[in-house]
């Protein structure tokens, strides 16, 4: 879908916008351009932060342990935990060749350069992630302090880092994933006005999960009631909004004089029940809500009387940006980034406000949508090793966990997970379902008690595809569900893609392992399935596949989960890419993840930016027009009765935007190098801040379709990336840095390979 362009004005503003982000984000470091900064532990940047109730405090940690208040921190239960920092360089091409880490146990100690606990010496490497503690055992109940400093290949020695603090846990275990506590924060109305005789209504702009604090004059034994809601109809909140959108009403009464009030949540018996993730004591339960209505108080309110205690795990709104030519695919983005952080109110990745139960298929869109907005891996780490215990029924969703390790894998450079859980991770790849010709089947006979108790699932293993299928959930039968009708048979041409890229996984995270032989085993049973898929899976007049062996039908998500999954024989891409654009949006919010990598992998980057800024009922903007400002749960209330209107596994365009539009992903593990490969179709201009472990990418491009593409990027030091342009003709020039340069052709692109750190401008035209 074509919109109209931004003017020229509007344009410059932005670009001007997007280069004070790179300025500040160089003058932060003025004073010491090369000092290493952003120290993690155990994948934690801010261990040393102190809350007091979920609100952060100036107290020390180191302090803090002393203190008699109810503060939370963080606490590394890991014997030997690693550490990290951003790599940081003035000049391009930086790469670090050595380090330096000191920790120790007082402020004294590490301030006059004494790692009484450890000092590494100055080591020379480029590892500045995922680096083992190999210093004196660290005791539990215990705070110590560190800092690092690097040298580079310019012959470049940095300043020692801030120092950093982390406390050790009670109880130290070999292998243990740190977390933050959950964080709270005021947010003020963007309105208030009267709708009716004495009643109040507040919006607060957009939805969050939280309570409200009022500071309000009264009389004793004066009454008001409150309303809290998501949905508004006729101006008022709706009190019956349907499905799992939120109505809540509470009475208080006042004291005399001034006071301030905390409405406290009443416990909903299905989102706290057992399975649920427990909200800490020390937030107390919450709702998710946009407005509020007071009715019966006599007296004016000011925005600052009233304040929602919202609640979310902790959350750097600067580490991300993103702006185009299209104000609906801006506006999605903005959707679906603040998304990411108002469902991160359980420090788990949850379904939304119903349940509270995570599961699978919404960590796995949560996990990357998280990447791709925020500097923060702890969060998706903690919910996919839950979910290794506390696995659910649907046969692909087991399969996800193979692929939530290998995503974890990736953006943090870290294999301690895969090590922990590979045994598990062996199990999920469900190849104990499988028969001689390499494809498996819940439907055999297969689904055995040992199998199930090897991938922890205390229940029946079904076959999913997308969700919700026809005839439940309120559906009547004659209602299409989220399938596209999809035919399930014995063996599921969806079950098996999934299989195939868990086998395709399980054989790369081996060979990381150093288990050769596995490694060799899982590529040869990958080879296996791929052949028989393909030989029975494939319409040969249609050259499309089929839902399954023994039915003719070819549903979208047939076909768009090979494409997404590499099982695509080139003779089929045509046909398939053709089949797949005739369906449209024929998938759930969830389908749309593979949807959306399908269509980026078969370079259709054209239909990709259509469907991002579309606005068909079938639409993230329509999610935006239903009045929603957290992603929804379905693309709107008919196509799932009993939906919620809080679900980030609808935040799709979150991680598609800068994973596939901008194309910035780690071509090797925790991005020691990056793959930068734009597509963005009829798109003239879009600019984004990525967030990496090993520091920012930015990128901006202008775009003539098919006539001139301008790129600039700014790589982090100690990585190099591969700069993907597109290739019209032979006839094209194309120049780095205003200079000629040499590329390798690879279909619609040409790649610039291993281009250094630093700021970079490239440029082709036809």
């Amino acid at each position: 879908m074509n919109h109209p362009f931004l003017s020229s004005y509007k344009l410059a503003i932005r670009s001007f916008l997007f280069l004070m982000i790179i300025c500040f984000a160089q003058q932060v470091s003025a004073s010491n351009p090369n000092q290493p900064t952003k120290l993690s532990i155990n994948l934690l940047t801010h261990a040393d932060q102190v809350f007091l109730n979920g609100s952060p405090v100036n107290t020390p940690l180191d302090e803090a342990v002393y203190r008699r208040e109810n503060f939370q921190f963080t606490e590394i239960a890991q014997k030997k935990p690693f550490f990290g920092w951003v790599v940081n360089s003035d000049k391009n091409k930086t790469m670090q060749v050595a380090y330096q880490v000191l920790v120790a146990s007082s402020q004294h100690h590490i301030q006059n350069n004494q790692g009484d606990y450890w000092n590494s010496g100055k080591v020379e490497s480029s590892q500045s992630i995922s680096l083992n503690y190999q210093g004196k055992a660290l005791l539990p109940d215990s705070v110590y302090f560190w800092k690092v400093k690097t040298w580079d290949n310019h012959g470049v020695e940095s300043a020692w880092s801030p120092v950093s603090q982390f406390k050790m846990a009670p109880k130290l275990l070999d292998y243990a994933t740190a977390r933050y506590p959950l964080q709270k924060q005021d947010e003020f109305p963007k309105s208030i006005q009267p709708v009716a005789p004495q009643t109040t209504l507040i919006d607060f702009g957009k939805a969050a999960f939280g309570r409200i604090r009022l500071t309000l004059d009264g009389t004793d034994g004066d009454t008001i009631t409150l309303r809290l809601g998501e949905v508004l109809k006729d101006k008022r909140i709706d009190p019956n909004p349907g499905g799992s959108r939120r109505y809540a009403e509470y009475q208080l009464e006042l004291k005399n004089g001034s006071n301030t009030y905390i409405i406290t949540i009443d416990p909903d018996k299905r989102n706290t029940g057992p399975r649920a993730i427990p909200i800490p004591e020390y937030i107390g339960d919450v709702l998710p809500f946009r407005y509020v209505e007071i009715i019966g108080y006599n007296h004016p309110i000011e925005k600052y009387q009233i304040a929602r205690e919202t609640v979310f795990y902790p959350f750097d709104e600067t580490e991300s940006f993103f702006t185009s030519s299209d104000t609906i695919l801006n506006q999605v983005w903005e959707l679906c980034k603040y998304s990411i952080k108002a469902t991160s109110f359980a420090g788990a990745y949850v379904d939304g406000d119903r349940e509270r139960i995570p599961y699978e298929a919404d960590a796995l869109v949560n996990q990357l949508c998280h990447y791709g907005v925020a500097r923060e891996y702890s969060m998706a780490r903690f919910t996919h090793e839950y979910l290794i215990h506390h696995a659910t029924w649907p046969t692909e969703w087991i399969l996800q966990s193979v692929l939530m390790a290998w995503n974890d894998y990736q953006y943090t450079g870290n294999k301690e997970s895969l090590a922990q859980h590979y045994t598990d991770l062996k199990a999920k790849s469900l190849l104990s379902l499988s028969d001689e010709s390499g494809f498996i089947s819940t439907r055999t006979g297969k689904v055995s008690p040992e199998v199930l108790e090897s991938i922890h699932l205390k229940d029946n293993l079904r076959d999913i595809v997308d969700w919700p299928h026809t005839g439940i959930l309120g559906l009547g039968k004659n209602e299409a569900g989220e399938t596209d009708g999809f035919v399930f048979q014995d063996i599921n041409t969806v079950v098996n893609a999934y299989h195939y890229f868990a086998l395709k996984v399980m054989s790369t995270i081996a060979g990381q392992l150093g288990k050769g032989d596995e490694s060799e085993f899982y590529s040869l049973r990958a080879a296996k399935l791929k052949k028989a898929f393909n030989a029975e899976l494939i319409d040969p007049k249609r050259k499309i596949y089929t839902d399954g062996i023994g039915t003719d039908h070819a549903s979208l998500h047939a076909n768009m989960f090979p494409l997404a999954f590499g099982l695509v024989p080139d003779k089929n891409r045509k046909a398939i890419n053709t089949f797949i654009r005739s369906r449209g949006m024929a998938c759930s919010v969830y389908g749309s993840q593979f949807l959306m990598e399908a269509i980026y992998d078969g370079h259709n980057a054209d239909y990709g930016l259509q469907l991002l800024t579309s606005t068909d009922e079938r639409s993230w903007y329509n999610m935006i027009r239903a009045g929603s400002t957290i992603s929804m749960e379905a693309w709107d209330n008919k196509y799932k009765p009993n939906q919620d209107w809080n679900h980030a596994w609808g935040a799709v365009p979150a991680n598609i935007i800068p994973r596939k539009l901008m194309g910035i992903e780690p071509l090797e593990p925790g991005f020691s190098k990056i793959r930068i490969k734009p597509q963005p179709g009829n798109l003239t201009q879009a600019e984004i801040k990525c967030p990496t472990i090993r520091g920012d990418v930015l990128a901006s491009f202008q775009h003539e379709p098919g006539k001139n593409f301008q790129l600039s990027v700014n790589i982090p030091a100690n990585t190099t990336a591969d700069v993907y342009l597109p290739f019209w003709s032979k006839a094209q020039r194309v120049s780095h840095n205003d200079k000629k340069v040499n590329y390798r052709k690879a279909g619609e692109f040409l790649i610039i390979e291993e281009v250094g750190s630093g700021k970079h401008q490239f440029s082709v035209s036809n």
